[in-house]
Order: C-alpha cells, then structure tokens, then sequence
C-alpha cells in the first residue's frame, strides 16, 4: 500500500523547522518585508540549522539529507512568509546545486562549503530582459581570450545576486556556434566583485519584499577559463534539469503559501464577529476555508509525487510540471479567498493574508510559467 506518512527523520525536520518559522519569523518578518530589507540574521537562524546544505554530502559541510528534505523545508517557512522560504530554494537549488551536479572536484572544494553552511549565497543567472520564458534566446556572450572568458551581457530578475553575502553567480553564455548551427551555450561562475560585473539597484517589486532580486550587467568581464561550469555547450541542458528540480522546489513552497492562507483563515474564522456570530459560523465561510484545505491537499500530493520519482531517479519531467502548475494555482487562488475572507483588513499589509497575496502571483511565473508547464506536460504526453 502507498504510505503518504513521514518517516520519523523527515518529521523531526518537518517540525524544527515549523517551530523556526512560527517564533523565529513569524514574529519580525512583517516589518522587515515594509522595510524592503533582507533579513539577514534570519538567514543566519537557517544556516544553523543546516537549512542551505540539506540536499548535500557531509563531505561538503552538508546534512546528508536529500531534495525531499529540502522540500519539506520549503513548505514550512513559506506556511510564514515566502520572502525567506525563496531565499532558502534559490540559495540551494539554483545556487549550489548546479556546481554540486556539474562542478569539477576543484570548484566543488572551493564554493560549496561556504554554501552547504549558509555562509555564502549563490546566484543562477538564466533569464535575459529580452529573453524571458525562451531561455535559449541567449545574447549573453563569452569568449575565449588566452586563458580567460570575457563576458559581456545582462540578466534579469536573479534572486540573492546582491547580498553582502553573495560569492558567485552562474550564467549561461553563448561561447560559439554548434556544428550543425544554432547557439552553443555553456555556464561560467562568476564570483562577486569580478571587474565588470555590476549588480543594479535592487527592483521594486509587487512581492517577496524581503528576498533579494537584481539585473545584472556584465561589460568586459573576465575570469579564468576553469571557471567553465560542466561541459562547454552543455550550459543550457544541464539548466534545464536544474529547473526541473527547481520547479518542485517552487511547489513545495507554494504548498507552503496556499497552507498558511488555511492557517490565517481558521484562526480568524474563529475570532472575528458579524452579525452576531463569527463569522466561521457561516457556511458561505465554512465552504471557502474547506476548498482552500482541499487545494493545498491536493497540490502537496502532486508535489510528494514528483519528489518520489526524482528521489528513485526516474524521469519526472511530466511530474514536476504537474506539480509547479497546481500548487501555483492553489497559492495564488487561496491568496485570493483569504483576502476575501479577511475582508477590508486582508488588504492591510500589517496581516499575513496581504502578504500572501503579494507574494502568490510569482509564483505562476518563476521558474517556469504556468503556459510554459502546460507546454512540457503536453510534450511528455507525445504531443508535438
């Protein structure tokens, strides 16, 4: 019989970390959302956890622990607020990961310590101001010059990229032309404070106002031709498995975000009064609350099932789309009934439902779109 239940290990790190989330963020991160600032000693908190290296071998200064783990994480903190719960998948999945994955013995000895500890933050540099959803539309150039990569281009939109913290960003670049034509693009590292690369003012943004988020520009920037990250024109498949994973990260944290909107609704289900009853009485309420729990049900399924066959190392392409496109859905229409249900007061930034619903539209876009799943789950089906 399939057993949906926990084993003890993933329990233990299940509540640790709801425990973290409830008195460690739940508490201060409204006000360092106002004040668009990163919170950087609730970071800290993760990093003694262990949060940034749960994925990796101890070899690494990592937990030992495995993507799930990672997931499982995610969902808690993002029960709270979304802004950390972001920080924690971009700095693992899009940071780490790729030099885990696809860095040589000497990168990896380099970078990922000072990662798995939380000590410093990487950056994914994919997506370009023209490019968005076509990924493979790379103008980022880098070529050759002696020993070294001189880069030259921007990104967009690259979350941890401009922290005191950050030591590096990865980023795909066009390096030559394929044999039989078409753009041969390969990924670099390029550690922070490289000469001509400058990180821009950070964005004002709709949401996730405590994540960090930057454009990027690189002009004439050079670094050493062994900080090619995997096979010379294999940059842009081996990005495309990272999002693959990445994209049941996003449901694990939107799992995290349509489960919260329940958590805020219950409890003011049961304290606010109209009419001379609370409003948890009425079953116009009862219904909304019972749709939203059945929505967040569902998507945490299809996130667990995705990590399954990830974690058995079965193809779960279909999977993790599917995933991504029902747990943004249930963030972003939980968002909305719980603003509904918090009326006027859902509208104030001062209660957690104001923030979910800031934080939940992102969700239908990053790491792939909703259109973009759709288009990869009708691929899987032989759809052409």
């Amino acid at each position: 019989m399939i057993d949906f239940r926990l084993g003890e290990e993933y329990e233990a790190l299940r509540k640790s970390v709801h425990d973290f989330a409830q008195k460690e963020v739940a508490p201060v991160i409204g006000g360092f959302y106002e004040r668009e600032e990163f919170p950087y000693e609730i970071v800290r908190g993760m990093a003694r956890m262990g949060l940034f290296g749960l994925p990796f071998p101890e070899e690494y200064g990592g937990m030992g622990g495995d993507y799930f783990a990672l997931c499982l994480a995610l969902e808690e903190l993002a029960r709270v607020d979304s802004s950390v719960a972001i920080t924690l998948e971009a700095g693992v999945s899009l940071g780490a990961m790729p030099l885990f994955r696809f860095g040589s013995p000497e990168q990896k000895e380099k970078w990922l310590p000072s990662l798995c500890s939380g000590e410093a933050l990487g950056a994914f540099g994919l997506t370009e101001p023209g490019g968005g959803s076509d990924a493979g539309a790379t103008r980022t150039t880098a070529k050759l010059d002696g020993d070294e990569w001189v880069i030259n281009g921007s990104k967009s939109f690259i979350t941890n990229s401009g922290t005191d913290i950050t030591r590096l960003v990865t980023v795909t670049a066009v390096t030559g032309e394929k044999p039989g034509g078409g753009k041969e693009i390969s990924a670099i590292i390029v550690p922070s404070g490289t000469p001509g690369f400058t990180v821009a003012p950070k964005y004002s943004k709709v949401g996730w106002n405590a994540s960090d988020t930057h454009e990027l520009s690189f002009d004439d920037c050079r670094v050493p031709a062994e900080n090619l990250l995997g096979e010379r024109g294999r940059g842009y498949a081996q990005f495309l498995s990272i999002l693959d994973e990445g994209r049941v990260a996003i449901a694990a944290l939107s799992v995290g975000l349509a489960q919260g909107c329940v958590d805020e609704c219950l409890r003011y289900a049961g304290e606010r009064e109209a009419f001379g009853h609370r409003i948890g009485e009425y079953q116009a309420i009862q219904f909304k609350i019972a749709d939203m729990e059945v929505r967040a049900h569902t998507a945490r399924l299809a996130y667990y099932a995705a990590a399954s066959k990830m974690l058995r190392g079965e193809p779960f392409k279909k999977e993790a789309s599917i995933a991504k496109l029902v747990a943004s859905n249930a963030a972003m229409d939980n968002a909305r009934d719980a603003t509904q249900i918090f009326g006027g007061y859902g509208f104030m930034n001062e209660f957690p439902v104001g923030r979910f619903y800031r934080d939940a539209k992102i969700l239908e876009v990053g790491e792939g779109t909703s259109e973009v799943q759709r288009m990869l789950i009708a691929r899987e089906l032989g759809l052409r």
